[in-house]
C-alpha cells in the first residue's frame, strides 16, 4: 500500500489507525487527570492527530486524507463486529472467569463495548470533521510559511481540529443529556487537555518529521492538491 518508495508510510498508517480502533474502545471509562475528568481515549486520542500530522507533514494532505478515510472505515469495520459479537448467543460455561452465569458477563461485555447510536453518530462525525480541519490547516500554513514553523502549524491546526472534535463530539453525544454550562465545561477540558497535550509533545513531533523526511527523502508542499474532503485521488 505504502506509496514507491516509502518505507515508513505503512508503519505510520498503522500506527494512525490503531490509535483511532483502541481509542474508541477505552473512551467508555472516565478516568480523572490532575483537574480533568476525561475519557480514557484522552491518553492515546492525541497521537492520532500527531501521526496526521506528519503524514500530512510529511506526505502531503492528499496522502494524509487517503489515511484518514481508512480510520474511518476500519472503526466502522470494528464497531460492526463488536455488535455481530455482542448479539451472538454466549456459551454456557462462559463467564470470562469473574461472574456466577453468561448472563451476567454478557452484560459486562455490553456495558463496555456496547454502542449507543447517538454516542457512534457523535464520533463517527467528530472524527472526519476534526481530522480533515486538522490536515487542512497543516497544509494551507505549510504553503503560507514556506515550511517554517512546525511548532505554530501543527498547534494551530490541533486547536482548530482538536476543538472541532471536542465540540461536534459533546454536542451530539450529551446535548440535552447534560446542562448547557457543564456541557460547555466538558468542551473546553477536553479540548484543553488535548492541545497541551500536543504542546508538549511538540519537540518528538518536530524529531520525528525531521527524521522521516530524511530516511523518506520527500517533503510534499501541496500547491496544487485538490483539498476536497471526498476526493480520493493523491493531486
Amino acid at each position: 500500500m505504502a506509496p514507491k518508495g516509502y518505507r515508513w508510510f505503512d508503519f505510520f498508517v498503522a500506527l494512525f489507525v490503531t490509535s483511532l480502533i483502541i481509542s474508541n474502545i477505552i473512551a467508555v471509562k472516565l478516568v480523572v487527570i490532575g483537574p480533568w475528568v476525561l475519557p480514557a481515549a484522552v491518553i492515546l486520542f492525541p497521537i492520532a492527530y500527531i501521526v496526521g500530522d506528519v503524514l500530512t507533514e510529511v506526505y502531503g494532505y492528499a496522502r494524509a486524507r487517503r489515511v484518514i478515510w481508512m480510520g474511518f472505515f476500519a472503526n466502522l469495520l470494528a464497531v460492526v463486529v463488536i455488535w455481530v459479537g455482542g448479539r451472538l448467543p454466549p456459551a454456557p460455561f462462559w463467564t470470562l472467569g469473574v461472574y456466577a452465569t453468561p448472563q451476567e458477563a454478557q452484560h459486562a461485555y455490553d456495558a463496555l463495548l456496547g454502542f449507543t447510536p447517538r454516542l457512534l453518530l457523535a464520533s463517527f462525525i467528530a472524527y472526519l470533521v476534526g481530522e480533515f480541519l486538522n490536515a487542512y490547516i497543516l497544509a494551507r500554513l505549510k504553503l503560507k510559511t514556506r515550511g517554517r514553523f512546525l511548532w505554530m502549524r501543527t498547534i494551530g491546526s490541533t486547536l482548530v481540529g482538536q476543538g472541532a472534535d471536542s465540540l461536534v463530539f459533546l454536542s451530539i453525544a450529551f446535548w440535552g443529556i447534560l446542562p448547557p454550562a457543564a456541557l460547555g465545561q466538558a468542551i473546553l477540558s477536553q479540548w484543553t487537555f488535548k492541545v497541551l497535550y500536543e504542546t508538549l509533545a511538540t519537540p518528538v513531533t518536530y524529531w520525528v518529521v525531521n527524521r522521516l523526511k530524511q530516511a523518506e527523502g520527500v517533503d510534499v508542499y501541496d500547491w496544487e492538491t485538490d483539498f476536497r474532503p471526498w476526493k480520493l485521488r493523491e493531486a
